[in-house]
């Protein structure tokens, strides 16, 4: 049985939903790194379908780790 790479959800605060790569603590972890960075820093994580995307960190509402 092969394991299944981790996906998070992110709920923004227009209501879209995106899925990115990577376990929930990892996501978190970019997520804050960029909120305490410079001002407007931008998190880039990597979508689902594998393209780079940037997500203000302020304009995340939820988290949620998918299986």
């Amino acid at each position: 049985m092969s394991e299944r790479a981790a996906v998070t959800e992110l709920l923004l605060s227009t209501g879209e939903r995106v899925e990115v790569e990577g376990p929930l603590d990892q996501v978190e972890e970019k997520l804050v790194s960029a909120s305490r960075g410079a001002m407007m820093e931008l998190a880039r994580l990597v979508a689902s379908g594998g393209s780079t995307i940037a997500i203000n960190p302020a304009h995340v509402v939820a988290l949620r780790e998918r299986q």
